[in-house]
């Protein structure tokens, strides 16, 4: 049976409970296996190793509850980074806001067009906030995936500069699921279709803006031990790695619930 850090560290948890009957048996009392002697060390092992050849399930309980406290650590941690941060979060000056900008529930998402996963959660946000109709959705540009998530970010927030807030929407819709490199010509294919300037959107994306609204966003990141995409803040819920839609519109209904 292979066990992982988490449950190997839940098994020695175990086994120091085992230990101690087992140790006070052995007149070491209290407790200490370091100054056992060789006798009473190699009873305490073959009486450890008795009870859980007889009871194998103590190592997995363990495993369990270590992880249900590691989990609620996270949770609490999670928590706090989201509150320290909420300015930074809700109004940063730059990314862009969709949805209804007057919803009593936002949903932040670092996202990389390049992410697997970032393409897989992308319809099922636009639905979720499409049929809730009362969320306000904050677009982070994270690219974390290497160069082609670093031009494709480039290119939608020099949209967005250029072209405004709309134009950024198509634009960021039309590279999310855009197959291949985001090379010169699928870029500027993806302007001309959308009717945009695609000479004034090349020459902003390399711009000071551009790079200031990128390393801003980095920075947010960091700050809150994001690294990963997608993750998102459901209100003050920090959620890491996709979410199928149930699951996203059951955390809306919690953020709601308790506000």
């Amino acid at each position: 049976m292979f066990l992982s850090k988490p449950a190997l560290r839940a098994s020695a948890a175990a086994l120091c409970f085992l230990a101690a009957p087992v140790a006070m048996a052995q007149d070491a009392d209290p407790f200490d296996f370091a100054n056992m002697t060789a006798e009473q060390k190699t009873a305490f092992g073959a009486e450890v190793r008795a009870y859980l050849l007889e009871n194998p399930q103590v190592i997995m309980e363990a495993v369990a509850v270590l992880e249900e406290r590691e989990k609620a650590a996270q949770v609490a941690q999670d928590d706090t980074l989201v509150a320290d941060n909420m300015a930074r979060l809700m109004d940063d000056g730059f990314s862009w806001v969709g949805g209804n900008p007057d919803g009593d529930v936002t949903v932040i998402e670092f996202s990389d067009y390049r992410c697997g996963f970032c393409r897989r959660a992308h319809p099922e946000v636009l639905e979720l906030i499409e049929s809730d109709g009362n969320i306000r959705y904050i677009v982070k540009e994270f690219p974390i995936l290497g160069e082609a998530s670093l031009v494709s970010s480039r290119f939608a927030i020099a949209t967005q500069i250029v072209a405004g807030n709309e134009a950024y929407k198509s634009v960021h819709d039309a590279l999310i699921t855009l197959e291949g490199n985001p090379g010169d010509g699928p870029l500027r294919r993806i302007a001309e279709t959308l009717g945009l300037d695609a000479e004034a959107i090349m020459a902003e994306m390399d711009s000071d803006e551009v790079t200031r609204r990128i390393t801003e966003t980095r920075e947010l990141a960091l700050a809150m031990n994001i690294n990963g995409t997608p993750s998102f803040v459901f209100g003050d819920q920090m959620v890491r790695g996709y979410a199928p839609l149930p699951t996203m519109r059951q955390i809306v209904d919690e953020v709601r619930d308790t506000q």
